[in-house]
C-alpha cells in the first residue's frame, strides 16, 4: 500500500493545476535534471495498522519542495497549496481506502546558492480494498 500511496499522492500533486503552473517537477522521488521549484516524495515509511479483519498500514511520508528566489512568499504559498491538496486526497485509491490523513510538521530550511526547501511530513492510515 505505501508504494500505491506515493504513485497516487504524485499524480494527485501533478493534476492539480495551479502546482502543475508554478512548479518544474512533480514527481516520486528526486528529479534529477529539474530547476526550482520541485516537489519530490523524500522518504516514506509503513508499519502495521491492520484490524481483525483488514489488512492496513500507517504511512508516514516527506513531501520536499524545492525553490528558489529571495522571497519566501512563493515558496510559502507553494507549501500551503501542497498542504490543501493533500487534506483534498480522495479516500477511495486503487487497492486501499485513506482513513485518516494528518499533517504531522514541516520545516523550512535556507539551502546554497539562494535555494530554499521545505520539507512536509503527514501519516496516513490506510486500508486494504482488495
Amino acid at each position: 500500500m505505501e508504494t500505491a500511496l506515493r504513485s497516487a499522492i504524485a499524480g494527485w500533486l501533478a493534476s492539480d493545476p495551479v502546482l502543475s503552473e508554478r512548479v518544474n517537477a512533480i514527481a516520486e522521488e528526486a528529479p534529477a535534471a529539474a530547476s526550482p521549484p520541485a516537489i519530490a516524495i523524500a522518504a516514506s515509511a509503513s508499519t502495521d495498522w491492520s484490524t481483525k479483519t483488514a489488512t492496513g498500514r500507517e504511512v508516514r511520508l516527506a513531501l520536499e519542495l524545492v525553490g528558489r528566489g529571495d522571497d519566501p512568499a512563493e515558496t510559502a504559498a507553494l507549501a500551503g497549496r501542497i498542504e490543501q491538496r493533500i487534506a483534498t486526497l480522495a479516500p477511495q485509491q486503487a487497492g486501499f481506502r485513506v482513513v485518516v490523513t494528518r499533517f504531522l510538521r514541516s520545516r523550512v530550511e535556507r539551502r546554497r546558492r539562494n535555494g530554499r526547501a521545505v520539507l512536509l511530513e503527514f501519516a496516513f492510515k490506510l486500508i486494504a480494498t482488495e
